[in-house]
């Protein structure tokens, strides 16, 4: 089985994402998994493309990209992704869509088709905070993440993808107060735990997994 793993370019005036960071520490195989690292540009669209090339080249069973949620304290399985880019602020080529879909003619939402829930136990069975999220935002992240999921409901690019979110690393909150952060090596290892998931689940767990908000 082959998964290939995506993380983002730095962007918003970081000088490092995590996400990239973390993935190319990961091994090339995670238990009966081959594991292809690639970096994909924050850039509206011109990350779907390079998503796109990619699953094109390496033909792989499954998807998971990787993104930065600065501010948040756990790595994060997304469980959903809505149809429409607002940015706060511009990518890294300026662009800046305000209430735009990111396919006009896909659904509202899509939901992944990881086993989300199982991958969150097998990160915090290895002492690491992890958690189900309901929002994956509106800026490339959540792009990337919709864009994955309309090409494997639409076209069956892949069989299963999904999006994992991961807070900052110490380096980046300096100046910024009262701002949560996880070293890389942790990061890394509950990526391994994660995806390690993927391979021996087919289906997910039913376990609690909710949010009040």
């Amino acid at each position: 089985m082959r998964l290939l793993i995506t993380g983002f370019d730095p962007f918003g005036g970081e000088s490092i994402n995590p996400a990239w960071e973390a993935v190319k520490l990961l091994p090339d195989m995670i238990e009966e998994l081959e594991v292809i690292k690639m970096q994909i540009p924050t850039v509206f669209h011109k990350s779907t493309e390079v998503l796109l090339e990619g699953i094109e080249k390496h033909r792989p069973d499954a998807v998971i990209c990787v993104g930065q949620a600065g501010g948040r304290y756990e790595i994060s399985m997304e469980r959903v992704a809505i149809n429409i880019d607002d940015a706060r602020i511009g990518d890294n080529e300026g662009n800046q869509p305000v209430d735009e879909a990111v396919y006009p003619e896909g659904e509202s939402a899509y939901f992944t088709n990881l086993p989300i829930k199982a991958m969150v136990d097998e990160v915090r069975s290895i002492g690491i905070p992890a958690s189900v999220s309901n929002t994956a935002g509106t800026f490339v992240c959540n792009h990337i993440m919709y864009s994955l999921l309309h090409n494997i409901r639409k076209y069956g690019v892949t069989a299963r993808g999904g999006f994992i979110h991961v807070p900052y690393i110490p380096s980046q909150v300096i100046g910024k107060k009262n701002t949560p952060s996880m070293d890389l090596d942790s990061i890394a290892r509950g990526l391994q735990a994660a995806i390690g998931a993927v391979g021996r689940y087919e289906k997910d767990i039913k376990v609690e997994g909710g949010a009040e908000f």
